[in-house]
């Protein structure tokens, strides 16, 4: 019953028929720029055929950015780029360049930076024009076309700069100037330094708990984004203090997502976000980030909790990642777009298309009496169950997105009938819609892999397999860096690329690329301990350290410094809806330092740490992952060995205690009498001799390579792990 990304009517989003005509997009791999290459506009890739253009003719660049799951690009593209009209002004007045956000986020997040401090807000097509030189003077996003009533749009704005450019071109250059000098300051205007001590922890979870929605969960209003690098502090804040509310925040939030329309009750896995305070109503694109990282929260709060519903909830976004995400070779695609085709043989497509349903179409398929009882379940209505102020485009007349009304043992009460039998009853009823809707024209599929993204999922794989016990899981995480490790890495030895697409690896690594995939490899190698991993862990870091530390200040920027074309080399200091790869990196540095005794790695992490501390002291709620990395840091981390056979019974009772806590502070080692341990030995020299007790396997709890008496019974490995106020 899953989907097939692969199909026709998943290759490209449905937004026109192609043409005969080609401009020189055509050329290019990524999903997103060719849905531009039949547009009259003459687009040019970000590079320096179109830099040498624009110098050589001396005309301004209009700079398009997007993504090819954004709804609003495709918009874009339908209403403007494809209006011979407007690609006529276009091709005159300005050098078109169109850029993937997700190949070069460094080039993204250059000119996001403008737009959001010329505008106060960003988004999704942005929009920015640049003089020859690449300096911005004027942006925005998402711009309608003028429209029949004269109101201007995005064709006056182009005349507007097309005259300002001919005619007060000092003005422009100087606007230019200013807007260059702005960001270069905004770049180094949260470096500082300094010693951070325990108390910035109460301080960001203050802050957090300012932002919490007691009603509906989540933080903030709407538009309401999962966000889960909150829920990563949160839980670790509650795991060193004991904070209950810092728990309940994170579950009711959980729970809320899971029973929300954000999550795809027939399909599995979770939208990007919800345009309501309530979870019911989402944008509609599914990204692999996203699913990555809610997949460990959700597991997270198993162990914690020990409650069916978050593994149940960590197997559903995982299991749809492999169903519908997973390429042949192994790594995982980006995304899956919002918009679909309204119906076979259509050119019409909508936002949500696929998802949502109408009433009488439920009722036809379950018939009237189960039908009934799903709706009153899922929340579908005669009338449909999205707000209007929901549905500004009107697109959702008459339908329903699923959600969570009543839970089965509310139904059951509801209809007098047996929890049992409604529960199967509901089972066999999203299995039917689930199957129909499967014949729908699907969502198209970004399948290019991008390197940082898998690393966050290879993570998601490795700690869901150790917890749940799921060798499927681990077979997908090692799948996934093999291919990694196969197509992705660079031409010089611990050197990386970002993205691979129809058999082509290109781009040079980003910072991300490196801190998620390096995480990523530590946490396999917890899972499956193959010490392989963890010595390309340590390359990859040594690469990242050589290519990305800032020497002076510490830290590391998110690019090389090596393209010229990149006006700023900026270091990400935010935790967004990813998390900021310079938190990765610190927790990265930590747990390997912790494996391999390295003190260039233990300084490297508390310098990046420290080189964040205004921002911390300042906005702590804005980086919740650097101070999930600051509470490793102050901690007393456990290294646990365990000494024994990988494959042996009492090897994987050892183990499985420790994979069912929620222990976050530590470091997970596989003492396995062979090369891995050897390997292991040449950086921790004492680990050559920890061996099995009597034969049998054995576990050591050690704190700063100071170890407790070894044991080899359960009972008093649990006592350790549960010991020094680690909550369970």
């Amino acid at each position: 019953m899953a989907m097939n990304p692969k199909d026709p009517e998943n290759a490209m989003p449905p937004v026109r028929q192609p043409t005969d005509a080609a401009n020189r997009l055509i050329r290019e791999k990524s999903p997103y720029l060719l849905l531009h290459a039949s547009n009259p506009v003459d687009w040019f890739a970000w590079g320096e055929e179109a830099f040498e253009k624009a110098r050589r003719e001396n005309k301004p660049i209009f700079l398009s950015v997007g993504y090819y799951t954004c709804h609003w690009c495709h918009v874009m593209e339908s209403e403007s780029f494809a209006d011979p009209a407007i690609a006529e002004i276009l091709n005159r007045h300005f050098v078109s360049i169109k850029l993937d956000r997700e190949e070069r986020p460094d080039v993204d997040r250059t000119y996001m930076t403008y737009v959001q401090a010329a505008t106060g807000g960003g988004g999704w097509p942005m929009s920015v024009f640049l003089t020859p030189e690449l300096k911005p003077f004027f942006g925005g996003t998402y711009w309608p076309p003028d429209d029949a009533y004269g109101r201007p749009g995005f064709r006056s704005i182009l005349e507007r700069i097309a005259e300002a450019w001919e005619h007060n071109r000092e003005a422009v250059t100087q606007a230019a100037e200013q807007a260059t000098s702005l960001l270069e300051q905004i770049a180094s205007a949260n470096v500082s330094g300094g010693q951070l001590s325990e108390g910035i922890l109460p301080a960001a979870y203050r802050q957090i708990r300012a932002s919490y929605d007691a009603k509906h969960g989540g933080f903030g209003d709407a538009p309401k984004f999962p966000r889960p690098v909150v829920l990563n502090f949160l839980l670790r804040y509650y795991a060193r203090t004991g904070e209950r509310a810092a728990l309940e925040m994170s579950l009711h939030t959980l729970r809320a997502m899971a029973a929300g329309g954000i999550h795809d009750h027939l399909g599995g896995g979770f939208h990007r976000y919800a345009t309501d305070s309530r979870w019911h109503v989402p944008h509609f694109e599914k990204m692999l980030y996203d699913q990555a990282q809610l997949a460990l929260s959700y597991v997270e709060a198993f162990q914690i909790t020990r409650q069916a519903v978050y593994a149940e909830t960590a197997r559903d976004i995982l299991d749809f990642a492999l169903a519908e995400m997973r390429a042949p070779e192994g790594g995982f695609y980006s995304a899956q777009d919002a918009d679909s085709l309204l119906r076979h043989g259509s050119t019409e497509h909508g936002e949500g298309a696929f998802y949502v349903w109408e009433a009488g179409e439920v009722a036809e398929l379950l018939g009237p009496d189960a039908a009934a009882i799903f709706n009153s379940v899922f929340g579908v209505e005669p009338d449909g169950n999205v707000p209007p102020e929901q549905d500004f485009r009107q697109e959702f007349t008459h339908k329903n997105v699923l959600y969570v009304r009543r839970t089965i043992q509310e139904a059951a009460k509801h209809f007098g009938k047996p929890e049992s039998e409604l529960e199967a009853l509901v089972r066999k009823a999203r299995r039917q819609l689930f199957v129909a809707r499967s014949l729908r024209p699907r969502p198209p599929t970004d399948d290019k892999v991008i390197t940082a993204w898998n690393g966050l999922m290879i993570s998601a794989f490795a700690r869901a397999s150790a917890a749940l016990d799921e060798p499927r899981y681990l077979e997908a995480a090692a799948g996934a860096a093999k291919m990694i490790e196969s197509n992705l890495e660079g031409a010089a030895p611990g050197t990386l690329k970002r993205r691979y697409r129809q058999g082509e690896a290109a781009i040079d690594g980003f910072l991300d690329d490196y801190a998620f995939l390096i995480q990523g490899l530590v946490d396999l190698y917890e899972a499956d301990f193959d010490s392989h991993w963890l010595a390309w862990a340590v390359e990859l870091q040594e690469t990242q350290d050589r290519l990305f530390w800032d020497s002076k200040a510490g830290g590391y920027f998110g690019t090389t410094g090596g393209d010229p074309s990149v006006l700023v080399r900026a270091r990400e200091d935010y935790d967004g809806a990813e998390p900021s790869p310079n938190s990765v990196a610190a927790t990265n540095l930590l747990r390997l330092a912790e494996m391999t005794a390295r003190k260039d790695f233990r300084e490297k992490a508390d310098r990046t740490i420290a080189v964040f501390a205004r921002r911390l002291e300042t906005i702590p709620e804005a980086m919740p992952q650097m101070i999930a990395a600051l509470d490793f840091s102050l901690s007393k981390p456990k290294q646990i060995i365990i000494a024994g056979e990988p494959a042996a019974a009492d090897t994987r009772a050892l183990l499985r205690l420790v994979h069912e806590r929620f222990i976050p502070n530590k470091i997970l080692v596989l003492a396995d009498g062979g090369e891995g341990q050897r390997r292991i030995a040449k950086w921790l020299p004492f680990f050559e001799s920890l061996t099995r007790l009597d034969g049998r396997a054995t576990a050591y709890v050690c704190e700063n390579y100071a170890c407790q008496l070894p044991t080899s019974d359960p009972h008093a490995l649990a006592r350790l792990l549960d010991s020094k106020g680690e909550v369970v």
